[in-house]
């Protein structure tokens, strides 16, 4: 079997293909030099300068070509093996040659700013995994650790270079890796974490193989710190409701006990007396209404969810209102799951309020309806009123615009649509004034 002739490269095509195209020239200078009157030394000499001449520029124009190519070929790999501080002399437009030249210096002034900007925002990256205070832990498709930061060393108590490598059984952490990726951890499985921690998983790709990033917080602090501002906003407004009702009373019973001791007393003593302790009682009362708006908010039972017509609900919380006519705007049938007393106290605090609100307008109007969105239905309490000014501390316990009022409905209200999963809106209305509230509640599963 014959064997197959070996193609030429590029550069021996081009130098075959330069003697061919003077091969008809050095044809007739030959013919010429072996025509009569030729001596033998004048064929010689033509001869050898027309051959040498002939290979001479076939060579040249082979290496004219070859050339380029190779300074080409080495800035290329210069790029694909990462070195991007090789450039191409002449690298001239309007030429082909400098063309691709100049093309090849531009993708080289390209990749060289991406290689710094990479490597900038990987300086970056590792300087905020280093600073930053949860714990972080990467791992690969086979559950083997490839990235851990100091806070993921201090918590595990081990250094980097004892922890990468080793797959997540080792370092005890292979119970993160399954189940719920985002989690309360349980201290039982975990006896390492101390306090609580939460837990987050999520799913990259590195090399187009799927990783595993982990992220451990902990959750002691803040809930310390919550609680010690929760505690200090509730004794600063209970300390506040306090001296307002017991500073004057102080004072009228220091009045009063001045009065008794007086001899002879005034005429007027009794009325007086009768002034100060309805003062008293008014003020007492007033603490006694706080009082009970607090215990009200602080046991709040957990809903008893049962089958309930929401229209219907929402009939009678409106039909409760008579200092002003409610517009009950139709909707579609809606059955919820849920506790119908809790809720028809929320909608019945939400319609008081709306009332309230209009109620010094020229034209009163407090509109409710409701309507479906996905997988919750949403109930609507518009009213025409001066809307809210600071409308940030709506839902702050005790805080209140109100003269007589306890800063407890809406809350109570905000905790009644949390506790049935769903949530409590306060706007200012943009089309006009008034304020629009918003109760979101989810619908039953089918």
């Amino acid at each position: 079997m014959a064997k197959r002739s070996r193609k030429l490269t590029h550069d021996q095509a081009i130098f075959v293909w330069c003697l061919l195209g003077g091969l008809p020239a050095v044809a007739i200078s030959v013919a010429w030099l072996w025509g009569e009157g030729r001596t033998p030394e004048v064929r010689s000499a033509v001869g050898l300068v027309v051959l040498a001449c002939w290979l001479g520029f076939a060579a040249a124009v082979r290496l004219r070509v070859v050339r380029p190519l190779q300074t080409m070929s080495n800035l290329l790999l210069a790029l694909r093996e990462g070195d991007f501080s090789f450039r191409a002399r002449g690298a001239r437009r309007r030429d082909p040659l400098g063309d691709v030249l100049a093309e090849i210096n531009g993708l080289g002034d390209t990749l060289q700013a991406q290689r710094r900007g990479s490597l900038e925002a990987t300086a970056l990256l590792t300087a905020v995994i280093k600073e930053i205070d949860v714990a972080i832990f990467a791992f690969d498709a086979k559950g083997v650790l490839r990235l851990v930061n100091p806070a993921g060393q201090i918590l595990l108590g081990m250094p980097a270079d004892r922890l990468l490598g080793r797959d997540a059984t080792a370092i005890g952490l292979a119970e993160c890796l399954e189940g719920e990726p985002n989690r309360i951890l349980n201290p039982a499985a975990l006896p390492r974490l101390q306090g609580r921690w939460s837990m987050r998983r999520t799913t990259f790709r590195e090399d187009g193989r799927p990783h595993q990033l982990v992220v451990f917080g902990d959750l002691s602090r803040p809930l310390r710190e919550e609680q010690l501002r929760a505690w200090q906003r509730l004794v600063r407004v209970l300390g506040h409701e306090l001296n307002n009702s017991l500073a004057p009373i102080k004072s009228i019973a220091a009045t009063l006990g001045a009065a008794m001791e007086r001899v002879p007393r005034q005429q007027d003593w009794e009325k007086d007396m009768q002034s100060g302790l309805g003062v008293i009682a008014a003020r007492a009362e007033s603490l006694e209404r706080f009082l009970q708006g607090y215990s009200q908010l602080a046991r709040l039972p957990p809903p008893q969810a049962a089958p309930c017509d929401l229209p219907a609900l929402l009939r009678r919380a409106s039909a409760l209102e008579r200092r002003l006519g409610v517009e009950l705007q139709p909707g579609p049938p809606v059955g919820l799951v849920a506790d119908a007393a809790q809720i028809e106290h929320a909608v019945i605090n939400l319609v008081k309020n709306a009332v309230e609100a209009s109620l010094d307008q020229r034209n009163p109007k407090v509109r409710v309806s409701w309507r479906l969105g996905s997988g919750v239905v949403e109930i609507c309490i518009e009213d025409n009123g001066a809307g809210v000014e600071e409308t940030a501390n709506l839902f702050v316990p005790f805080y209140t615009t109100k003269p007589d009022g306890s800063g407890i409905g809406l809350v109570l209200c905000q905790h009644i649509a949390e506790n049935h999963g769903g949530s409590l809106a306060l706007y200012n209305r943009d089309d006009r004034t008034g304020c629009i509230a918003i109760m979101r509640l989810p619908l039953p599963k089918p």
